[in-house]
């Protein structure tokens, strides 16, 4: 038995030695355990053991027999955050219109501009620095709104940059929205779930993604009856992305009339539609991912993230990241965001009136961001709290660093106290990520070398 913290590189090692074997035991204790399980709580003083990639069991005074034990004493365990949609291809394009003023700006400059340049070499550098980053900054599963598959070895790249990163992740297909492509999206799926998908029991899931309408890119990528079968067909799920306004409250209502709204469904956004289509939505246990700094700062809609439309219809959305073009990359923004965005309307809707507030709390949103995001991603069996039964996807929180101590509240601390550099350690499928502050089996210098001489090819090839 060995004993030690997440800042152990011995500990590290056994357990990575380890990592195959199914009867793996890894005991965290004496750490404040944020299960987000609802029949479960937070839990003071208390352990988790972890045998091989599952977790078994909570409680305080757990046995150590057999144990690589983890002295998690000062530190908050949760789960890891649940992304729900990200374009994870444009990431060597960080941040490189900050300021931008719509979506037809994004549209024009990205889609229809550097998305036509991409090789399946860009796709792969991309998607490996988005996940990488999710990682870092605790997000555990990451859903892949993937929506510049010109070809099949493009589609290939972005699945085997999840793979190479190990996180869990969720590969959205869908064809480019402009430009010379194969066009063969999306045939092309069923290629993908018998090679890269063909197990239930994996990382990696598969969904087919596509857009509310035909406005952006034409009728072939839009969702309707067609794109329901195929995704009927191969099993799968549908991320529906672009859901805005009156167009796509249209839309909803016609998927509601031929029987294709339900839980295996996803819309993103989902701002400025109409109380018909949110009753639609709530009464088919459609789910939502909402972006809410994507919603805000872009200007979609009515700019502001539809969490009140939501909670009215009784759906409880997951949270995504977005555009990194434009948009921060971690999960405790977007938490943060909706948190103030939310309670600022709600206190702004009654002020001047004798009338109560209806405001989300701090749990709300950290449920969004894991449970409620992995049930949105189709995944709230396997991942999203801290319950024996459902694989170890956690993260290990330093509640004593200089901006955390002393803890007082732990859900209030991790949703406004803390961020990348306070998580110690990371662990997907039972199987450290993070360590000691540091994503691993990363080499950074390569890594960056790789990103920039992506960069500069995109930038400098002239649109297709």
């Amino acid at each position: 038995m060995t004993s030690s913290d997440t800042t152990s590189p011995a500990l590290l090692e056994q357990l990575q030695h380890q990592s195959t074997d199914p009867k793996r035991r890894i005991l965290f204790t004496g750490a404040t355990v944020v299960t987000m399980d609802p029949g479960l709580g937070v839990l003071h003083d208390a352990d988790l053991l972890i045998e091989g990639d599952t977790i078994t069991a909570i409680g305080t005074g757990l046995s150590r027999d057999g144990a690589a034990v983890v002295e998690a004493a000062g530190t908050i365990l949760t789960p890891g955050f649940v992304d729900t949609h990200r374009h994870a291809w444009e990431t060597q394009l960080r941040r490189i219109m900050p300021d931008v003023d719509d979506l037809g700006a994004y549209v024009m400059s990205t889609l229809a501009g550097y998305a036509t340049v991409y090789r399946p070499h860009d796709m792969y550098v991309g998607t490996k620095l988005a996940a990488l980053t999710a990682i870092d900054s605790g997000i555990t599963t990451m859903l892949d709104f993937s929506h510049n598959s010109r070809t099949p070895e493009h589609s290939d790249a972005a699945v085997q940059a999840l793979i190479d990163t190990g996180i869990r992740g969720v590969h959205a297909s869908m064809g480019p929205h402009f430009g010379d492509w194969d066009k063969q999206w999306p045939g092309d799926v069923t290629r993908l779930k018998d090679r890269y998908f063909a197990s239930d029991d994996q990382l990696l899931t598969l969904r087919l993604a596509a857009l509310a309408t035909d406005e952006i890119a034409g009728a072939s990528l839009a969702y309707g009856p067609k794109l329901a079968r195929t995704a009927k067909d191969l099993g799968i799920g549908v991320s529906v992305d672009a859901v805005f306004g009156t167009s796509s409250s249209t839309a909803i209502l016609n998927w509601a009339k031929d029987g294709i709204l339900g839980p295996d469904l996803t819309l993103i956004h989902a701002t400025g539609l109409t109380r018909a289509a949110w009753k639609a939505i709530g009464e088919s246990g459609t789910t939502i991912a909402l972006a809410p700094t994507s919603d805000a700062q872009i200007g979609l809609e009515t700019a502001i993230p539809a969490i009140d439309e939501a909670l009215s219809a009784r759906v409880r959305p997951g949270l995504s990241i977005d555009v990194e073009v434009a948009l921060v990359s971690d999960m405790f923004t977007q938490m943060r965001a909706l948190h103030a965005i939310q309670r600022m309307r709600a206190v702004n809707s009654v002020y001047g009136t004798d009338q109560p507030p209806s405001r989300i709390t701090t749990h709300d949103v950290l449920d969004f961001a894991t449970l409620q995001g992995a049930r949105t991603n189709g995944l709230a069996d396997v991942t999203g709290s801290l319950t024996p039964g459902k694989k170890a996807d956690l993260l290990v929180i330093r509640a004593e660093d200089l901006n955390n101590m002393p803890l007082n509240d732990a859900v209030g601390t991790v949703v406004l106290g803390s961020d990348a550099r306070n998580i110690s350690a990371v662990l997907i499928n039972g199987k450290p990520r993070k360590w000691n502050g540091q994503v691993l089996d990363v080499d950074l210098p390569a890594l960056r070398a790789e990103v920039h001489a992506s960069r500069e090819y995109v930038l400098n090839t002239p649109a297709a």
